[in-house]
């Protein structure tokens, strides 16, 4: 068993490398816009490739949530207290913060300040639509999440980081275009800290948690609690 120092600092760590490497490579894609840039698909792989890494590195320390909208499906389920919840919480901002800054520093400042870094809705799509598309592609990410790494009749197991990994590289091609494909709170206020830019935060916390606490429910009540009916 971990302590929770430990799961603390493995949260802290994967979600570092979400932002580090997902805002990263929306930076590169901004530097090569010129000559054609990364393109959405490889800069939903940089997110989707982060994640299924770390939860196969780190899922067996803290369980690999790295998003608080992992983290409230654990809470719902009771699979974690309110206290661990928070600490949870403050872990994966914390990583979420240092990696922007870390970024804001080694980027160059023109770079850094014109890449859009910090998810935002399309200019004109409605705020509705945007807590709609962040609330569905992070509900079906936390449904893959107990599927995978929770169930334990599950069969998939030993690939769920890259189960994972690849729903999340299938919610930001659907949701980035519009959204910014965040599906994930600390992925949106970790770049917002650092480039000062909090338009439309809200979005980013209300559609994923709400997402997220659903398909937690969903799963744990209609999978798991009737199987042991």
């Amino acid at each position: 068993m971990y302590n929770l120092t430990q799961k603390l600092t493995a949260e802290f760590l994967g979600t570092f490398a979400l932002i580090f490497f997902g805002a990263g490579a929306v930076c590169v894609d901004f530097h090569l816009r010129a000559t054609g840039g990364l393109g959405l698909l490889a800069i939903a792989l940089a997110h989707g490739l982060a994640i299924a890494i770390m939860v196969s590195a780190l899922g067996h320390i803290s369980g690999g949530h790295f998003n608080p909208a992992i983290t409230i499906g654990f809470w719902v389920t009771k699979r974690l207290s309110t206290i661990d919840t928070i600490a949870f919480w403050g872990a994966q901002l914390l990583g979420a913060i240092a990696a922007a800054y870390v970024l804001k520093v080694i980027m160059p400042e023109e770079i850094w300040r014109a890449a859009p870094v910090t998810p935002e809705l399309l200019r004109d799509f409605p705020t509705w639509g945007g807590l709609a598309l962040e609330a569905i592609t992070t509900f079906f990410l936390v449904l893959v999440v107990f599927a995978t790494a929770v169930d334990q009749r599950g069969t998939f197991r030993a690939i769920a980081g890259f189960g994972i990994g690849l729903t999340i590289t299938i919610g930001i091609l659907v949701a980035g275009p519009f959204t910014g494909g965040a599906l994930n709170p600390a992925r949106a206020f970790g770049p917002a800290l650092a480039t000062h830019h909090w338009l439309n935060q809200g979005t980013y916390w209300v559609g994923p948690l709400g997402g997220g606490f659903l398909a937690g429910l969903l799963y744990d009540t209609l999978f798991l609690r009737k199987s042991l009916e």
